[in-house]
């Protein structure tokens, strides 16, 4: 049995490339909102919020995607709201424009994550799901790196250009949406596990109790 399987190099290509165009921005991105008016303080506000926003979303879409049986449409849909959320950054200057845009790209991450997990734990054995997440995390961690330098370069030679960075990231943005078009899925049996009303807190009296002792 081949242990890293198409789906697994597809989806891994797909997290390289939207990691690069996240992380081609990052790094810019406090610099940026302090140009266009954003106080520090502001700038803290709206990371806050789009962590948790992030935070949030990915314990609901997650059950959602349980439920219906699918992981494709959610795996699309986020990485398309994160590909199209780069260049929109730029397109207004507003701080609620730029809120919304930033938890859009936030969501997207939310609404993503837990299908794709499902979607690499699918293709994974109980002897090889180290190797098969251990992949995909590397080539995620090959993006993060990536991005970052790609920007430096960009930055080098076109100083305070970050308009036109934002315009570039939409390309890796847009090919890893592209990519998940070669994959294809069959409705898995819809899981009726916690079918309701959904609790960020809700899984905490499922927890097993650590002993540690005295």
């Amino acid at each position: 049995m081949r242990i890293i399987s198409r789906t697994v190099i597809i989806l891994s290509l797909v997290s390289l490339l939207a990691d690069i165009a996240s992380e081609m921005l990052y790094p810019v991105i406090p610099v940026y909102l302090q140009e266009i008016g954003f106080s520090v303080l502001l700038i803290g506000l709206l990371e806050g919020v789009v962590s948790f926003t992030a935070g949030l979303s990915k314990g609901y879409f997650g059950k959602l995607s349980d439920e219906k049986g699918l992981r494709l449409p959610f795996v699309k849909l986020g990485y398309l709201l994160g590909a199209l959320s780069k260049p929109l950054m730029a397109v207004f200057t507003s701080p609620i424009w730029v809120f919304l845009v930033r938890t859009t790209d936030r969501l997207g991450k939310g609404i993503r994550s837990g299908a794709r997990d499902a979607l690499l734990a699918g293709e994974a054995t109980p002897a090889t799901k180290a190797r098969v997440f251990g992949f995909h995390r590397g080539m995620d961690t090959v993006g993060a790196a990536v991005g970052p330098v790609i920007a430096l370069i960009f930055l080098f030679y076109y100083p305070g250009s970050y308009t036109t960075l934002f315009y570039l990231a939409f390309i890796p943005g847009i090919l890893s949406v592209l990519l998940i078009y070669l994959l294809k899925e069959k409705r898995k049996p819809v899981s009726t596990l916690g079918r309701g009303h959904f609790s960020p807190f809700s899984v905490i009296g499922k927890l097993p109790v650590l002993n540690t002792g005295s």
